[in-house]
């Protein structure tokens, strides 16, 4: 595991919302004029705002994009109300006033936008979405050199200068517990078992 970055519900700036509950009311009352856009089948964002409707009971339609650059373009020229992507990715837009954040959907707030309550905080608790990266090998890769690849890749997360840069990013580096191997295994699988049964009901498949 290399690092996590939280994703967030955005809105376009002139969304009448003020605050996610507002949010909720106003897609509840609104369900054929809302509009929310994915960066595609099964991408991160699509199965953001699939939990998202699961979650607080809303529905509207959700339009793929070929990219999070033409999608953005589209929210800040008003012709997209809201979207769930990686925070670190829209973090300029939202200092500059250009987009909502409503909430972001981990458990502590993110400490790059303090001000943006958690999922939890903005009444929607459990709706839980962090955005994991990490390093894989081929299956079959001999196990002294995962090790040796390990041993460097926790070397390289230790260093002052790389931690910062994540940071920038809006990433934290994972905890030093979660860097090896088997840790990985195990969140993996439990990402698996959390999100499988969510692809099934929405009835997701690759095209």
């Amino acid at each position: 595991m290399l690092s996590i970055a939280p994703l967030w519900i955005i809105g376009r700036s002139n969304l009448p919302a003020k605050d996610l509950r507002e949010l909720i009311a106003w897609l509840k009352a609104n369900p054929d004029k809302a509009s929310a856009a994915t960066t595609g089948l099964g991408s991160g964002i699509h199965m953001c705002l699939i939990y998202f409707q699961n979650m607080t009971g809303t529905k509207f339609p959700l339009a793929p994009y070929r990219g999070a650059a033409p999608l953005m373009q589209d929210m800040l020229a008003g012709q997209i109300d809201l979207s769930c992507p990686e925070a670190g990715q829209t973090l300029p837009q939202y200092r500059a006033g250009s987009i909502k954040a409503y909430a972001v959907l981990t458990q502590k707030r993110w400490f790059a936008a303090p001000d943006v309550p958690t999922i939890d905080e903005a009444g929607v608790p459990g709706l839980h979405f962090p955005f994991w990266h990490a390093i894989w090998a081929p299956k079959g890769t001999p196990k002294d050199v995962i090790a040796k690849l390990n041993a460097a890749v926790v070397e390289t997360l230790a260093d002052p200068g790389v931690r910062q840069r994540f940071n920038e990013l809006g990433h934290e580096i994972a905890p030093r517990e979660q860097q090896s191997p088997a840790a990985l295994a195990a969140y993996h699988k439990a990402e698996i078992e959390k999100w499988w049964p969510i692809i099934k009901a929405a009835n997701i498949k690759l095209e």
